[in-house]
């Protein structure tokens, strides 16, 4: 009884979410241009860099060290829709006058508008204690984004109807003057090398510019804090390459023999503490061959709870309906978590006799 009291205590002790970047910044002192560059990373690395939020941003600044460098940004010819924050921009809630040519989003009585980035509005924040920051200032889409980074989190998403209704309730509570207020929408024509859906982006003020016409790939400068620009991509430059922490095993594995793969070629089968980690497996798991992908998520029966393989209880969630938040039978089968590879990419609970890709961590 003692030992499981404090087992307990210890697993609520260890509940604890931690932000850690999943990518292994290179810096590549040689002079190349950006094709020449991505293929010397994808030769000898996983990629040219690729961010998906400011902590990967500060870790690739630290790998730099002086001079004009490129990273794996760059422009297409299809513009789609995306939310600063890097979650997926899926059932926007368009309003009428809906223009071509206006690539940022605005709100207004709950539903979107689209509008220049030139334009000057007031703007919601995202904060990580106070939750919601109206800033009474007027300011263009991307000063606004970088306020909220720099003082707060990011500009706010809108994922669903609730989250809509919630923002249209902080906006009336607060009598704001104005009709219109920036939230963190944007589109843009821009690709990740590695073909990850990340939009974090951190222009310099004025970039992109496309200067001359030809300017499709893109450099962070030292000297502008790392904000990046846009540059004509024959030009020969110092490149940083980065290293993926998590790897997609595309073999079917029980989770047993997923387990023993990861820990004899790896580290671990990964944990997923937190939503940028979720993310982060998001878009691993679109290249599976198979339905559901192996976490390192097991059930403990005696005490009907989940753990992680690092040891630590389960603080952040993201199961699907009926998973997860029920007891197993455990006489009938061990259980196992897995994300889906497909819609929602939401975590479910299996025998873990099945046949699954799986995900290992590298760090």
């Amino acid at each position: 009884m003692e030992q499981t009291l404090y087992l307990v205590l210890l697993l609520i002790a260890l509940c604890s979410v931690s932000e850690c970047v999943q990518r292994q910044y290179h810096f590549i002192n040689v002079l190349k241009t950006w094709t020449e560059a991505q293929r010397y990373c994808r030769e000898n690395y996983t990629d040219l860099a690729t961010t998906n939020n400011m902590n990967d941003m500060n870790e690739l600044k630290k790998s730099v060290k002086n001079g004009r460098v490129w990273i794996g940004l760059q422009r297409t010819n299809v513009n789609k829709w995306q939310w600063s924050s890097g979650d997926p921009a899926l059932d926007l809630n368009w309003g009428s006058g809906y223009a071509d040519g206006r690539d940022c989003g605005m709100m207004s009585n709950v539903v979107f508008y689209n509008s220049p980035f030139r334009s000057t509005l007031q703007f919601i924040c995202k904060n990580m204690s106070t939750g919601l920051v109206l800033v009474n200032q007027t300011m263009k889409w991307r000063d606004a984004q970088r306020y909220c980074r720099r003082n707060h989190i990011d500009l706010v998403s809108v994922m669903n109807q609730n989250e809509n209704q919630q923002i249209e309730k902080f906006i009336n509570d607060r009598n704001l003057s104005a009709s219109w207020v920036w939230i963190g929408l944007f589109r843009d024509s821009w690709q990740w090398s590695d073909q990850s859906n990340s939009s974090f982006r951190y222009w310099r003020s004025g970039q992109p510019n496309n200067n001359g016409g030809n300017e499709k790939c893109a450099v962070i400068e030292p000297q502008d804090l790392g904000e990046w620009h846009d540059f004509t991509c024959n030009n020969p430059y110092p490149f940083v390459c980065h290293e993926d922490k998590l790897i997609l095993i595309k073999e079917k594995r029980t989770w047993s023999e997923a387990l023993k793969y990861c820990r004899q070629n790896h580290v671990d089968l990964v944990s997923v503490h937190s939503d940028e980690m979720q993310r982060r497996v998001m878009n691993v798991v679109k290249a599976a061959s198979t339905a559901q992908v192996w976490l390192g998520l097991h059930n403990y029966c005696i005490m009907h709870i989940w753990l992680w393989l690092s040891g630590e209880k389960m603080c952040y969630q993201n199961w699907a309906p009926g998973h997860g938040t029920t007891p197993e039978n455990c006489r009938l089968e061990k259980r196992k978590g897995a994300v889906q590879s497909r819609g929602d990419q939401r975590w479910v609970s299996l025998p873990e006799t099945h046949e699954l890709n799986f995900i290992c961590k590298n760090d």
